[in-house]
């Protein structure tokens, strides 16, 4: 019997970060073994926002730097198949064919596509205005049926749910609709306090950090403005330093002691910020350690490599199929193929 399937996978636009582990990463680790697990390195996702020769330039270092931080984060490099999204043309040719299945005014109404093009300093490109589209593209062509995402990417799995929805309606059941598995965590804030973090803000806490840069990051972090002094009562709530407290340190006994003492004014920033740098260094550590058992030379391409060619046949399997559905296979046969009539009119006919 087919196991159900799980698809996730980032852009390859940097190392990922403590936003991309509680919003995602945390659960394709958790399920990577209950389905059988794909992960896509969105190369061509990456051009809607950055396509420019030297962003390009540095592609290969941050494709083998994702499934780097990925394994190092926990998945199980015989559990998932990692697959480069640009190698696989019928992903391509599969966007096209489900383009006209969704409106402009669908996609438009997506805050999501609206704040990478606010990020990236750009106008909305068509190709952003399609990322839902290609991402749909990239569930059906490996037929997923559950999707981790990031809060602000389940909106992305909505559509591709209508898509999916639309197409078997018009041509018969082809897809499986797909479910998203959102993290239990709201999108993180930054270490600036203002923004969620984020690679092109300088604001993140990455996967690979060495213990001193978490330590020096942490005791930068932004805290309660309005406290001028250690003995002066603080807020906790909406405070940076509890919120990674809240999501990061599994010991809730500190985390309620030092939420007690900042509200009486009986502790201050540096020691809170101290303990809120164990606590995400004890959670790192274990990834450092896999990184290094994963850096071996050749692993990673190798990796790319095997499953890029797996997916690719599956891949190219599902565009048939969906091809079949539509009545575009045989078209060009049956316009060009010669009749009967057409072949006695022939030379030696």
């Amino acid at each position: 019997m087919t196991r159900y399937r799980l698809l996730t996978g980032d852009r390859p636009t940097g190392p990922l970060h403590l936003g991309h582990y509680v919003g995602t990463l945390k659960n394709r680790v958790a399920y990577q073994h209950d389905y059988e697990s794909y992960f896509v390195i969105a190369d061509l996702h990456m051009l809607t926002t950055k396509h420019r020769p030297e962003d390009l330039r540095v592609a290969d270092s941050h494709v083998r730097h994702l499934v780097l931080d990925a394994l190092a984060a926990g998945i199980d490099p015989q559990a998932v198949t990692f697959y480069l999204q640009s190698a696989i043309p019928e992903i391509h040719e599969m966007y096209t064919l489900l383009q006209n299945l969704v409106s402009v005014a669908r996609l438009e109404r997506l805050p999501s596509l609206k704040e990478m093009a606010r990020a990236a300093h750009i106008e909305m490109p068509y190709g952003l205005l399609g990322y839902p589209v290609l991402q749909t593209a990239d569930i059906l062509g490996v037929k997923a049926h559950l999707v981790p995402v990031g809060k602000d990417n389940s909106a992305h799995v909505e559509v591709a749910r209508e898509i999916a929805r639309r197409f078997n309606h018009l041509y018969g059941q082809t897809f499986p609709l797909p479910e998203y598995l959102a993290g239990d965590v709201p999108t993180l804030v930054g270490t600036d306090g203002r923004h969620k973090m984020s690679k092109s803000r300088g604001n993140a806490i990455f996967l690979s950090d060495t213990p001193a840069e978490v330590e020096r990051k942490v005791m930068a972090m932004y805290t309660d403005p309005a406290r001028v002094r250690a003995d002066s009562p603080g807020t906790v709530e909406g405070n940076p330093v509890f919120i990674y407290h809240d999501a990061f340190n599994p010991n809730r006994a500190e985390v309620d002691g030092l939420k007690r003492r900042y509200r009486a004014g009986t502790v201050g920033d540096v020691e809170v910020k101290r303990k809120l740098a164990t606590a995400l260094n004890a959670l790192l550590e274990p990834m450092r350690q896999r990184r290094e058992q994963y850096a071996a030379p050749g692993l990673i391409d190798d990796l790319i490599w095997r499953g890029t060619r797996k997916v690719h046949g599956e891949i190219a399997h599902s565009l048939d199929e969906m091809r079949t559905a539509m009545g575009l296979t045989g078209m060009w046969d049956r316009l060009h193929r010669p009749s009967n009539a057409q072949q006695s009119h022939e030379p030696g006919g």
